[in-house]
């Protein structure tokens, strides 16, 4: 992880804020919102969207090495499909254990109908599922505090109308100290209700790009590699409003882990309970004083969080968080508290807009007796994690402010920029979204970084004096260059790039693009067992629109 450091101390240089990133990150990126999709049909009732979860034991492993006894949902019996299609499902389908459970990915009206099976350890007694946000109904199994309940080896069934669309969350209504600690969570998606796939108030402004698009129907532009951009998302907006259309998305569910309560449960499975302990189980688990030692992104920690979705040596984790788009693009967030603690998780780059809570758009004040459909969420600088709130919210990464040109044109080696009416090169203003300057913020466009460039290519009087590449060992994961662009490492460094052009580490037509830390601003918990770099942190990339991202299998 040394390169690591290096790179930091260069983006102090820089004053930017940024990871400088060479062809090592030109990997698949492999993130998006994977889930699964219910059964319809045979027997599952006429009309309804039947999922058949367990609640059962396994293991998860951590960065440092241990693996950790842990309990979570996962699939009965394999579901009808998995989303979105352009990703691939893993050979060995839905695990019936994994954390956390199955994103389950409806439609907006849906009538959802989840049976539950009781795979726990006979100690841990009665378990169930909650879905705060819907109204639910209930058959089979035994009442407890919140909802029904299932009792070891037996089954409850749940059902509800997915009435308002979003990100939702789900958890276990039973001893929630011990069993969501554990891992009995789980996402919801409900994709809403659009007309002809678009918002209905939606209307292109003009001089701007299209910023939304019936999905599956990104435009279909070569990049450098001759294959066309594919399209990863779930649907066209996030809501039935024009404001919440959206390009990329990805979930982050954040929770954390304590070892010594999984230990206590590990060491207590095996005990037979008393008959009349078998609904709360005989477990006898500490779980005061809390004392988390594991920081958790989809079930992961960093660097594993940054590993394919379905990655086989991570079985019963197979989502990912890792970030990943072009200039431009509107990404969907979608952010889950799932544990106990509040996180406040920092996305570098820019502010994150949000657009609702818990399913519901922030909206301003109706007028009169009009409602409004003006959004009115806040920016946030870190969008903090409260437990059982999920929020969704959009995200752009453009260039603008950074007051230098992040593509190194110059006059003797420049490239159009032709604004739209909001001042970016876009197809608003004439551009063709094959440039490889799309989206540049045209105010900054000729602007100089550097003020003794090691190249004669590059434009010199800029604020940055760049380490010279000859003397600084900046190690395989910098590629030479500041700027974003498929010959940047060429326009930065002259003929004799540091290192070689061509080679693994910096080659010269593959990606060069930006890498930005997002991470927990709670210093812990960017940790894995008190050993820094881990935890809740993870690496977002910007592309050019050249480049393919890949986030398939």
């Amino acid at each position: 992880m040394q390169a690591v450091t290096t790179n930091k101390s260069i983006l102090q240089l820089l004053g930017v804020g940024v990871l400088l990133c060479a062809s090592l990150f030109a990997v698949n990126a492999q993130a998006a919102a994977p889930g699964i999709t219910g059964t319809v049909g045979g027997s599952c009732a006429a009309g309804n969207v039947c999922f058949d979860l367990s609640a059962a034991a396994g293991f998860t492993s951590q960065p440092d090495g241990n693996v950790i006894y842990t309990w979570g949902y996962g699939c009965f019996s394999q579901p009808s499909g998995f989303l979105p299609s352009t990703i691939a499902p893993p050979a060995t389908g839905c695990p019936g254990m994994q954390l956390p459970g199955p994103t389950l990915i409806v439609n907006q009206g849906d009538v959802v109908t989840v049976t539950l099976h009781n795979n726990l350890p006979a100690a841990a007694g009665n378990t169930s599922i909650l879905f705060p946000g819907f109204a639910v109904s209930s058959s089979g199994g035994s009442a407890g505090v919140l909802t029904q309940e299932a009792a070891s080896g037996g089954t409850v069934v749940y059902t509800f109308t997915a009435s308002t669309p979003g990100t939702h969350t789900y958890y276990s209504g039973t001893r929630g100290d011990l069993q969501i600690e554990m891992g009995l969570y789980g996402a919801i998606i409900v994709r809403p209700t659009l007309t002809n796939g678009l918002p209905a108030a939606y209307v292109q402004a003009p001089g701007t790009p299209a910023t939304c698009h019936v999905a599956p129907n990104l435009p279909s532009v070569p990049a450098l590699d001759g294959t066309a951009h594919m399209d990863y998302r779930l649907a066209a907006a996030a809501y039935d409003n024009p404001a919440a259309c959206y390009d990329r998305e990805y979930l982050f569910q954040f929770s954390e882990m304590d070892p010594r309560i999984h230990r206590q449960a590990e060491e207590q499975a095996g005990l037979t309970c008393q008959p009349e302990a078998a609904a709360t189980g005989c477990m006898v688990v500490q779980t005061e004083p809390y004392v988390p030692a594991y920081f958790l992104i989809n079930g992961r920690s960093m660097p594993d969080d940054m590993d394919p979705n379905y990655a086989m040596q991570y079985p019963h984790q197979p989502y990912n968080g890792n970030p990943h788009m072009h200039p431009g693009e509107l990404v969907l967030l979608r952010i889950i508290g799932n544990g106990r603690w509040q996180h406040p998780f920092h996305e570098h780059g820019n502010h994150v807009r949000v657009l609702a809570r818990d399913g519901h758009l922030l909206l301003s004040p109706p007028v009169g007796n009009t409602p409004s459909t003006m959004l009115a969420g806040p920016l946030l600088f870190t969008t903090t994690t409260t437990p059982g709130m999920a929020l969704d919210g959009i995200f752009q990464w453009t260039g603008k402010g950074l007051n230098w040109d992040v593509y190194a044109h110059t006059s003797g080696f420049s490239a159009a920029c032709t604004p739209d009416v909001n001042g970016y090169h876009t197809t608003g203003g004439g551009a063709s979204i094959n440039d490889p300057n799309y989206y540049e913020w045209c105010l900054d466009h000729e602007k100089a970084l550097e003020n003794r460039p090691a190249s004669t290519q590059v434009g010199s009087g800029g604020p940055v004096t760049l380490p010279d590449p000859n003397i600084l060992a900046l190690g395989p994961w910098y590629g030479g260059s500041p700027y974003l662009g498929p010959d940047a490492t060429q326009r930065s460094q002259g003929a004799t790039p540091i290192p070689p052009s061509g080679t693994v580490a910096n080659s010269p037509t593959d990606e060069a693009g930006f890498s930005f830390m997002w991470h927990s601003h709670n210093e812990r918990e960017i940790t894995t067992n008190n050993a820094f770099p881990g935890g809740m942190m993870m690496m977002m990339l910007v592309d050019p629109w050249v480049y393919n991202i890949k986030e398939q299998n």
